[in-house]
């Protein structure tokens, strides 16, 4: 789609109403040709009447009824399947606009199967379930577009990678035409196809060792059909027998084989209309950027598209499933069709089986980058970060969170570079602490993801995160709240002994110790990570942590978020200052609600 000067929410609001108008349109015609059947089906019945009866022409005529009625058929079949098409795209763009307008919560894939058990950040910073990045972002039809997706959040990836992620979206930026095909594929909008299964299946062994009762199935199948003819022109049976003697002999030989392959590749195979329909839809687009086109190339096998292939796969299931008639189950054992089909899947496997994991891959970062692309166009104002070289750092202008709409969200200045590694951020309950210390780890998961950002410019080295922000007790495992904390200090510690540096987001560290405690094992922590070349932020609203800044480690740097109270109400800017906050608000909150301090 070449470039518009209309307003993503203008684009978004044209294409919506369009496809409003084409829903319209086949539903009109949808109850046309269910009208049109009906005087079909009437007509039919008049005509039987007046040639049975009246003998008033050849009952030969009366096919003509069910013929017309079928083409009908087929015709509002397809009619339905555009209005239904029609109605996902519809879908596709109210969803695209509540984004825009920062309703979209409660709308999207949150993301909740996802396995964030080992990260140190996704839950701080509120990477998935509702409400959450992965829903924000995510257009995702597959599982594996949602895997991969999910990994380049829970995984730092290389700058290499992150450049030429950067160069596919912005390309794919204001291709929504494709988005939206893709968005429409397929039967529903759940997401489908069974990755694991698939490959699983795909690159299992053959079963079936014995290659020439391949030819010699489909002779016997042949000679069956024609010792079937043999005794209905001459009634001989005898050649029929001894043909369907052989038969039943070679099914009991690979009657276990042909179980198990059908077994498996019925129920690995799901969703392939879904893989074939967006295979194809990749094949048709045409790309420019490095990454993009080696995505294309690896959609194909043995100079066979990949579309075509995974069409003649679902032509075998369809054969498999074929197997519940009862008029073919009769016939499997004189046609051997079982077997026949058993060795179509397993040839099919031999010859495509590797491609198999080469296109899921390909299927899931395709969909990955359309997701970026779309919160691009969707987040015109939001840049690349810049990635420069040199000691850890991290320097954001106008730094914002993302998942706070846009009237709400206030915005920052972060530098965390030069002699300053450590901001040590003192402020009241509510200030937003918290606040700021997440919009600056999940602009970091952004940028080592390859997305935009939500900030006027942000530079910074490759890091990866280490958080501390949302730390609670467990009831199942017996263990404390400062027990989990010092636990994830221990893990973030680690951490920072590997590459890339990490970035570490402490919120009220060690709170749950007394203060002379916490003192020292804050000092501790702070230099160990600093001895590992990390950079981070630490907040607090004990006073005295904020002795170990400056005067005592002039890498440390205190800043501020401040409170006032007007008429009777506490009122925060959320606007980071210089130094050291200059009061409390505990007593007076307090007060506030009516608590007698």
């Amino acid at each position: 789609m070449p470039p518009s000067d209309l307003s993503p929410s203008e684009e978004y609001k044209q294409r919506q109403q369009a496809r409003e108008q084409q829903v319209a349109h086949f539903e009109k015609l949808h109850r046309r040709f269910g009208n049109l059947r009906l005087l079909v089906v009437i007509a039919t019945l008049v005509a039987a009447w007046l040639s049975l009866h009246n003998d008033a022409f050849s009952p030969w005529w009366l096919l003509t009824g069910p013929a017309i009625f079928l083409a009908i058929a087929i015709l509002h079949a397809g009619i339905l399947r555009k209005r239904s098409c029609s109605e996902r795209a519809v879908d596709f763009y109210r969803k695209g606009l509540a984004r825009i307008e920062d309703r979209w919560v409660g709308t999207g894939q949150t993301g909740d199967r996802i396995d964030t058990h080992t990260s140190l950040y996704a839950t701080d910073l509120d990477l998935f379930g509702p409400g959450s990045l992965f829903e924000l972002l995510s257009l995702a039809r597959t599982r594996m577009g949602e895997d991969t997706l999910a990994a380049w959040l829970l995984t730092p990836s290389a700058v290499t990678d992150i450049k030429q992620r950067h160069a596919a979206v912005s390309e794919l930026r204001t291709r929504l035409d494709l988005r939206e095909d893709v968005a429409i594929l397929g039967e529903d909008l759940k997401v489908g196809i069974h990755a694991k299964a698939l490959t699983h299946w795909a690159e299992a062994p053959n079963q079936l060792k014995h290659r020439a009762l391949r030819w010699l199935s489909l002779a016997i199948s042949f000679a069956s059909t024609a010792s079937v003819v043999y005794w209905a022109e001459r009634g001989e049976k005898t050649p029929f027998f001894l043909i369907l003697a052989l038969a039943c002999i070679i099914t009991a030989f690979l009657r276990r084989q042909t179980a198990e392959v059908l077994h498996s590749t019925e129920h690995a195979l799901k969703d392939l209309q879904l893989l074939s329909s967006l295979l194809a839809r990749l094949e048709r687009e045409s790309f420019e950027s490095p990454r993009l086109q080696t995505l294309k190339r690896d959609l194909s096998s043995h100079h066979l598209a990949g579309s075509q292939a995974i069409a003649r796969l679902r032509t075998i299931v369809e054969y498999i499933n074929a197997l519940e008639n009862p008029i073919l189950r009769a016939l499997n054992v004189p046609l051997l069709y079982g077997v026949q089909v058993a060795y179509a899947a397993e040839a099919w496997r031999s010859v495509h089986g590797t491609a198999v994991r080469s296109w899921l891959a390909t299927i899931g970062e395709t969909e990955a980058l359309l997701s970026l692309s779309a919160y691009t166009f969707e987040h015109p104002a939001e840049p690349f970060p810049e990635f420069v070289e040199g000691p850890p750092s991290f320097i954001a202008e106008q730094l914002g969170h993302p998942l706070i709409p846009a009237a709400k969200c206030v915005r920052n200045n972060v530098s965390v570079c030069g002699e300053t590694r450590v901001l040590l951020i003192s402020g009241s309950n509510m200030s937003g602490k918290s606040t700021l210390m997440r919009a600056v780890g999940i602009n970091t998961v952004l940028a080592m993801a390859g997305a935009p950002v939500r900030a006027a410019r942000l530079q910074l080295t490759p890091l990866q995160i280490g958080a501390s922000i949302l730390i609670n007790d467990s009831l199942q495992e017996g263990s404390s709240r400062f027990y989990a904390e010092i636990t994830r200090l221990r893990w973030i510690c680690d951490l920072a002994d590997k590459n890339p540096p990490v970035l570490f987001l402490l919120d009220e560290l060690l709170q749950g110790t007394n203060s002379k405690d916490r003192l020292i094992g804050a000092e501790g922590v702070v230099r160990a990570l600093l001895d590992s070349g990390a950079i981070g932020l630490i907040s607090t609203h004990d006073l005295a942590l904020t002795n170990i800044g400056e005067r005592r480690d002039p890498r440390l740097h205190n800043v501020h978020l401040q409170d006032e109270i007007e008429d009777g109400k506490m009122k925060f800017d959320f606007k980071l200052q210089e130094g050291v906050v200059t009061k409390s608000n505990g007593i007076e909150l307090m007060r506030l609600i009516g608590l007698k301090v």
